[in-house]
């Protein structure tokens, strides 16, 4: 299941993540292959931090971390249509504000950032 989440290489902000098989540029040492930008083991501990949680095998940390950036790529895009409008190429928070009162999938987000 997690190999078919990578299966499909994501564009993020001008540097290409890396498909099956792919070295992502950049991404250590010759011949390894990363598959997620976040790093496994930060992810892991956090995961880990929650005291509901006492295992996490690394298919699970893989897919939190692929989801996570999926979300912040979404989000971020989003959310620079309205620095565009505003002739910006920075990211502002009253852009995240905006992105996330115009675009429902981001209705439970609605009063987090205050």
């Amino acid at each position: 299941m997690a190999a078919a989440a990578a299966a499909v290489p994501v564009l993020v902000a001008g540097a290409e993540v890396a498909g099956p098989g792919e070295e992502a540029a950049g991404a250590g040492p010759p011949g390894s292959v990363r598959l997620a930008r976040l790093p496994l083991a930060r992810v892991k501990a956090l995961v880990k931090a929650d005291p509901d949680v006492s295992l996490a095998s690394q298919e699970a940390v893989f897919v939190l971390a692929r989801a996570t950036e999926l979300f912040v790529e979404t989000i971020a895009k989003d959310a620079y249509v309205y620095a565009q409008q505003g002739k910006r190429k920075t990211l502002q928070r009253k852009d995240l504000d905006n992105a996330i009162e115009a675009i429902d999938e981001f209705a439970f987000l609605e009063g987090t950032l205050d």
